[in-house]
């Protein structure tokens, strides 16, 4: 493996360094001076202050607003195939608490948690899916996947690049295998050794999964005995399966996608589970929402986990009241005694700011609520200390008294 570091140099303003003194790895557009030595897309970059003193070593992205993702603040340390392979070799070494848990879905590589901006991996069963959204993850594309491939030789590896992300950064997208075999339409990835999930890899969300809600499946289990339950936005069901494991007397699963609601009803004759119990109804979910409050209709359990509402700073208003709307509708329809289990994925959207806009919602409700828990992203989504953007899922557990 080769030192491929660059002799192209980005200076900074000197008013827009201290976030790179913390080890924050973005370096914005409008952060940089000059750019010296015509680096190219996805190229290393060694990043200096006004002074020319040295910073961090980065990858260059010359179409994206983050204009460079610093890997290494060690000046010691170059970018090179054999720090992006040693990287991934970590990230591996830090899931093995998860794997143990009996889990056969791993984030096996967390972008910006990992050291690695722009990379994710998962595993289900014996594929591995990546998922390059970066110009400096896709320069290391061959190192990436023979890491992967040498760590795991079983596994066929697909790659889901195919985000709306890629085109700002001027890369087209890919799908399709990498290595190995096609997967199925459908396949089944145990979670925790109790219940499988459906998993689409070639057409489903994301990956195919959403992996970072395992600890929040697992806490529905736990609420569910003997309770009606509704599960909104439910994807391929992973909240409703768990509800039905753990003993819940009926669900309802509303999505969008009939696609989605299709394979959720396969997860529960693979779980052996009582179809009797459930419904998979194909609705705008405020808008059923909104049905059922009007019907004066209540349930022991609610789950409100939507897509991410906040995509930029410049919709952060209009995603709060998104947000604020559909949870006061949700305490609407929890009984008393009962619960709500609510989430945001947007990163722009921190823990208090969220728990600020779902008590404004309980107050439009006229609802008395308390927070019981909070809930996060699972371990195999790292979170870096000096990157509060990739703690981005934060979940409250709300009873209703």
């Amino acid at each position: 493996m080769t030192d491929s570091s660059s002799k192209a140099v980005v200076k900074l303003n000197a008013d827009r360094q201290k976030s790179l003194l913390r080890h924050h790895p973005w370096v914005f557009s409008k952060a940089i001076q000059s750019v010296t030595g015509d680096p190219k897309n996805g190229e290393p970059v060694t990043i200096v202050d006004d002074k020319e003193n040295f910073l961090a070593y980065g990858l260059y992205s010359p179409r994206s607003q983050i204009r460079v993702r610093a890997l290494s603040f060690d000046e010691n340390t170059k970018i090179s195939e054999e720090l992006i392979h040693d990287r991934i070799v970590q990230a591996n070494q830090l899931r093995a608490r998860v794997f143990a848990r009996g889990n056969d879905g791993v984030r096996l590589v967390s972008s910006e948690g990992d050291l690695l901006p722009g990379l994710i991996a998962d595993k289900y069963n014996e594929y591995i899916v990546i998922s390059i959204s970066s110009c400096g993850m896709e320069y290391y594309k061959d190192v990436i996947v023979s890491t992967l491939h040498e760590l795991y030789p079983e596994c066929s590896i697909y790659e889901r690049s195919d985000t709306k992300s890629r085109t700002k950064e001027g890369l087209e997208e890919h799908k399709g295998v990498i290595l190995g075999k096609e997967p199925e339409d459908t396949i089944y990835v145990k979670e925790e050794g109790q219940v499988y999930i459906p998993v689409d890899i070639k057409n489903g969300h994301k990956t195919g999964a959403y992996l970072d809600q395992r600890l929040s499946r697992i806490k529905v289990g736990s609420l569910s005995k003997n309770a009606s339950v509704l599960n909104c936005f439910s994807y391929t069901g992973g909240f409703g399966l768990w509800a039905l494991k753990g003993g819940a007397s009926k669900i309802e699963n509303v999505d969008v996608s009939e696609h989605a609601l299709n394979a959720a009803k396969t997860g529960v004759a693979f779980n052996h589970l009582d179809p009797g119990r459930c419904k998979f109804l194909k609705k705008d979910v405020f808008a059923y929402l909104r049905e059922q409050v009007e019907k004066g209709t209540k349930y022991d359990l609610v789950v409100l986990d939507p897509p991410k509402f906040a995509e930029s700073a410049a919709n952060l208003k209009k995603a709060c009241r998104g947000y604020q709307d559909i949870n006061r509708l949700g305490l609407m329809l929890v009984k008393k005694g009962g619960h709500l289990l609510t989430f945001s994925c947007s990163g722009l959207v921190d823990p208090a700011l969220f728990q600020k806009i779902v008590a404004d919602a309980a107050l439009d409700a006229k609802v008395d609520g308390r927070v019981v828990g909070t809930l996060r992203q699972d371990e195999d989504h790292v979170v870096s200390l000096p990157c509060p953007e990739t703690f981005y899922l934060k979940g409250l557990d709300i009873a209703v008294m």
